[in-house]
């Protein structure tokens, strides 16, 4: 069997990539799903470590956030993250991966602080790290958490799971003749405004050389075939 692409990789996962086709909320098919994809990758030797975004529990309470006070919507924001971060950790649990979930906000109780040192040494023992509470400060999106967390633990390869399979010309839902970029640099990315990360987290990774792969985490083995080399989705290079 041939060997991975990378050893170690920051996977992005947003809240909505666990409601699966529910309005809201967690999808417990989609996030076995998901589970099993990562699995699969941690079968192979690769050390996973995982951000997730809170979108689809805050879009239950979006509503009630309107008017709200920024800093005050983001920190709700980062106690979703910390829910779907125990959902997910759950999920593995079912499948025999052993996880352990580090957080930005102080919350002993339901899951460690996030320390650098520790994260390494949880993902040098293959265990699966999922940092919730996204950066720990409001303003910042859980995009710039996962370029942050990827420098921190020297990932090679941030991977950011979405609903469609790459970075596209145009949006291929309207337009059918838009194209898939195979690769992409960061300044075309930002130029261009291709939406593949905000922007602070796009510069974060273009300024430390870290490399990003945006793919469809709705296809069938996609993060396998992303950590396997092969033309899934859109590199994003310095």
């Amino acid at each position: 069997m041939s060997t991975p692409a990378y050893k170690r990789i920051l996977l992005k996962l947003s809240g909505e990539a666990l409601m699966g086709d529910d309005s809201y909320g967690i999808n417990r098919a989609t996030i076995s799903r998901i589970v099993e994809e990562i699995k699969e990758v941690v079968d192979l030797g690769v050390q996973v470590g995982v951000v997730i975004g809170g979108g689809n529990i805050f879009r239950g309470v979006a509503p009630a956030a309107e008017g709200m006070d920024r800093a005050t919507a983001d920190y709700m924001g980062m106690l979703a993250t910390v829910m779907n971060a125990l959902a997910l950790q759950d999920a593995m649990r079912h499948v025999g991966l052993v996880s352990r979930v580090q957080s930005a906000l102080n919350i002993e109780q339901v899951a460690e602080p996030y320390i650098r040192g520790k994260a390494i040494r949880y993902l040098e023992e293959g265990r699966v790290v999922i940092f919730g509470a996204g950066t720990g400060n409001p303003f910042f999106t859980t995009d710039t958490a996962a370029a942050l967390r990827g420098m921190e633990i020297n990932a090679e390869i941030v991977l950011k799971a979405t609903k469609v399979d790459g970075v596209y010309t145009d949006d291929p839902k309207t337009n059918p003749e838009a194209m898939r970029y195979k690769t992409l640099s960061f300044d075309e990315a930002i130029v261009k405004n291709l939406k593949v990360m905000d922007a602070t987290a796009l510069t974060l990774c273009r300024d430390q050389k870290l490399p990003i792969s945006v793919f469809s985490i709705f296809r069938q083995g996609a993060l396998k075939r992303v950590v396997m080399g092969e033309d899934e989705g859109t590199k994003v290079l310095p």
